[in-house]
């Protein structure tokens, strides 16, 4: 269980120092909007380069990969046509929601959770590159059609050319892919100026804290109860499921899913909801509260399911 504490050790201290550093004025809540552009435009495209440079790609095919994207589209589906139905009209605001229901921390918390939890690393592949590589993509194209008020061809066709992050993301597919080895002059400076993505992420949702309360009342609490609740129990009892009686997946598998599938909401979603400056609030609240809770649920998991 160590793994699991590490991570959650290692997000929530950063993310405390962003919120040290609103509560003491150091840095406003117009602050933090730089650092979100910033790692938007630069820093995160240079990390998810080099992390994909790196990745199998052929995992991208793998019945662990199968659990994951149906899991995900069970929770984000329940999500839209519940949050629809009775609680908001608005599109983009459901987009992103929908989206926080499944998409998983995988870069902060899953590492360590699949090497020390799990035990092996691999399983954080498929998960990566199914979120940024199809996921996101997905989600930023509905985000632009939506806030622009129009869709077209042309604006589909040239839309990832359009996201630094998605630029990041194929290039560092294709040179996996292709199994081009870069020189070290390429990917140093890439990884120096990666390394401050994640960090940047988490300050500014850390600052975002210091601006109010989470769950406020007129914040749409119950939409985010909705998340919260998908997330944290309905997309890891899917992914067992799956994996136990879809797939029919041995023990080991069963156990890697279902614990992968409990990771909380990633900091990416406040990210894009701040990017196009829609549920911003929400999406702070979701991300927040699946972190408190994925700690007990995973640890509930690795009780029940992981292998002698």
């Amino acid at each position: 269980m160590g793994g699991v504490l590490i991570g959650f050790a290692i997000i929530g201290f950063v993310i405390l120092v962003g919120w040290l550093l609103a509560r003491f004025r150091i840095v406003s809540q117009e602050g933090r909007l730089v650092l979100n552009k910033t790692s938007f435009f630069a820093a995160s495209p240079a990390l998810l380069f080099t992390v994909l440079a790196e990745s199998d790609v052929q995992l991208l095919f793998s019945s662990v990969l199968a659990v994951a994207l149906l899991a995900f589209v069970a929770v984000a589906l329940v999500y839209t046509v519940v949050a629809r139905l009775w609680l908001t009209k608005d599109a983009s605001r459901i987009a992103l929601a929908a989206a926080a229901s499944g998409y998983s921390n995988v870069n902060n918390i899953g590492l360590p959770v699949a090497i020390y939890v799990i035990g092996d690393a691999s399983f954080v592949g498929p998960m990566l590159l199914l979120q940024l590589l199809v996921i996101a993509p997905v989600l930023l194209l509905t985000l632009d059609i939506l806030t622009s008020g129009r869709a077209s061809v042309t604006g589909i066709l040239t839309q990832p050319l359009r996201n630094p992050m998605l630029i990041g993301s194929l290039l560092g597919a294709l040179v996996a892919a292709f199994d081009i080895q870069l020189p070290d002059p390429v990917l140093a400076p890439l990884e120096i100026l990666g390394g401050a993505a994640v960090p940047l992420m988490l300050l500014a949702f850390g600052i975002s804290l210091g601006g109010e309360r989470p769950l406020q009342p007129g914040t749409g609490r119950r939409e985010v109860w909705l998340a919260v609740v998908l997330k944290n129990t309905v997309m890891p009892v899917a992914a067992f499921l799956l994996a136990r009686f879809v797939f029919g997946m041995d023990d080991q598998l069963v156990y890697a899913c279902t614990v992968m599938a409990a990771l909380p909401s990633a900091q990416n979603m406040y990210q894009y909801a701040l990017r196009y400056d829609r549920a911003t609030v929400i999406t702070r609240d979701i991300v927040l509260l699946t972190t408190v809770l994925a700690l007990p649920v995973m640890l509930l998991i690795a009780w029940l399911l992981k292998p002698a």
